[in-house]
């Protein structure tokens, strides 16, 4: 009898054919070819969340989701530093579009799916208040700097920071999600755990040995490496895609936004269909404190060593939309329990956000 593999052979099998076809001239091909690189990079990033949350089953909570956080986050940072580097015209906006869908996806599509799925399956669920704030004042802070405030300084014209703010604003960016972080896994731990009595199916599930943690670590690194480098080969292709669809050129970040933030997503729902709900939010704002806090300081590195001026700053109708869809999170959000009522509210605020990409 074959012996059963500790990992899923498809968490394996996919990174390593992933590097194969990168260096293979499948592009040269055409559509079928691209269409494979395409496959491989969406199974990549699959495999680089699972090998995230074995080791995330590992550490245990709340570290798993903050682990997972920062895996995803990382694969974004490295997507757009990327794609940037590559000097085409618009990428002095890719940053901010990307971060900026990367928010509204997980703000108002993520929690949306999360709480209406909860709340058809058990009614109403419950969370951690505790929690759910300190992640939504830092959130708070870290959005209205890095996208509002720019639209607002004089010391340069439009929608962008001078390289004094720009170090000033990557700086307050890294303080505000170090010390969340700092919230969540030492000094308040227990403010981000799940409430006692919720049912936890998962919970007493026998944690993965420290050889496969060890594996799951290094396939982690060879998944997020290949994602870089696909991506980045992918990057003409997906611009050519939305340019001939007659779309604006700020649907590409949307669509790298939702490419990386897919297999985080399926955890969060998966959870929210356990009644974990407190996990599903805590992936989900974990991810977007870490999208945010830890892609500004990257793209400010990568502006002042480059030379190259980035824009921040979000439009009115963008900012309308990102302070209707904070505000009603923290209403939903506001007494610890939630019903189908906020999430149909939320999933409402996201397809506006599509439709207004679309039509604006």
């Amino acid at each position: 009898m074959l012996k059963k593999l500790p990992l899923p052979l498809w968490t394996i099998a996919l990174p390593v054919l992933a590097w194969v076809a990168y260096f293979l001239p499948l592009q040269s091909i055409g559509g079928i070819g691209t269409t494979l690189l395409v496959i491989f990079l969406i199974g990549s990033v699959l495999a680089a969340v699972h090998h995230a949350e074995v080791v995330a089953h590992k550490v245990g909570e709340p570290f798993g989701t903050l682990l997972l956080a920062l895996a995803v986050t990382t694969i974004e940072v490295a997507l757009i530093v990327s794609l940037m580097l590559t000097g085409g015209p618009g990428t002095e906006e890719l940053a901010r579009d990307t971060v900026f869908a990367a928010v509204m996806i997980i703000l108002t599509g993520m929690i949306g799916i999360c709480l209406l799925v909860g709340g058809v399956k058990y009614k109403q669920q419950r969370f951690s208040l505790d929690g759910v704030k300190a992640a939504l004042v830092a959130l708070t802070a870290i959005l209205v700097l890095a996208l509002i405030l720019p639209n607002y300084t004089t010391s340069m014209a439009g929608p962008s920071y001078t390289t004094p703010q720009l170090i000033f604003v990557a700086i307050i960016s890294l303080i505000l999600y170090g010390a969340f972080v700092l919230v969540q896994a030492v000094r308040h731990r227990d403010f981000f755990l799940p409430p006692d009595g919720d049912g936890n199916e998962e919970v007493h599930a026998a944690p993965p040995t420290k050889a496969v943690a060890l594996g799951s670590g290094l396939l982690l690194l060879v998944c997020l490496g290949i994602v870089v480098l696909l991506a980045k080969a992918l990057a003409p292709d997906i611009e050519n895609a939305v340019i001939n669809a007659g779309a604006p050129k700020s649907l590409v970040g949307v669509i790298i936004a939702g490419v990386v933030l897919l297999p985080e997503g399926l955890a969060a729902y998966r959870a929210a269909r356990k009644n974990r709900l407190q996990t599903s939010l805590n992936l989900a704002l974990g991810s977007a404190l870490a999208s945010i806090g830890l892609t500004i300081p990257a793209v400010a590195i990568v502006s002042i060593i480059t030379g190259m001026t980035i824009t921040l700053g979000i439009d009115t109708k963008s900012m309308v939309l990102l302070l209707l869809s904070q505000f009603t999170i923290m209403l939903s959000l506001g007494s610890g329990r939630t019903n189908v009522l906020q999430g149909v509210v939320l999933l409402t605020i996201f397809a506006a956000y599509l439709f207004t990409i679309v039509a604006p």
